[in-house]
């Protein structure tokens, strides 16, 4: 059975894990698995103060396309996934995935499987800014 896709986009707004979870709520769940991908305060030895992600206006489409593809995985019963776009301080979320699955197994493999796919295959651009006051820019996929 195909699981219920919650969310599958790519937004500007503010990423809001606990809601993204709660979307996720399944009776059949035995477990719940979750991962945030967060600004971080350094990056091959230097100080980041911040980041800006650009997406290509197909992001969300791509975002949606791969999340249906893991709707088919064995035992998973929901799934919501959303990058953010735009300026992040540190701390800020910029992927959140949550994954309902009858089993911890699939719930860790799905999550962590699709996280990879994501970074992989969607088209987003991060300019990441230093202390220094220098940026640099890289694509995410």
């Amino acid at each position: 059975m195909t699981a219920r896709i919650a969310v599958a986009d790519v937004s500007r707004e503010e990423v809001d894990g606990a809601a993204l979870l709660a979307l996720v709520s399944d009776e059949r769940a035995g477990a719940v698995v979750t991962f945030a991908g967060i600004v971080r305060n350094h990056d091959h030895g230097k100080a980041v103060t911040g980041i800006e992600y650009v997406g290509h206006p197909s992001a969300s489409e791509t975002m949606a396309g791969v999340v249906a593809e893991f709707a088919e995985r064995d035992g998973v019963h929901a799934i919501a996934a959303r990058h953010r776009v735009g300026e992040l301080g540190i701390g800020g979320v910029a992927l959140y995935v949550a994954v309902a699955a009858s089993h911890r197994k699939q719930a860790f493999d799905c999550a962590s499987d699709l996280v990879d796919t994501i970074k992989d295959r969607l088209p987003i651009w991060k300019k990441q800014f230093f202390v220094d006051g220098t940026h640099e820019w890289s694509q995410c996929p």
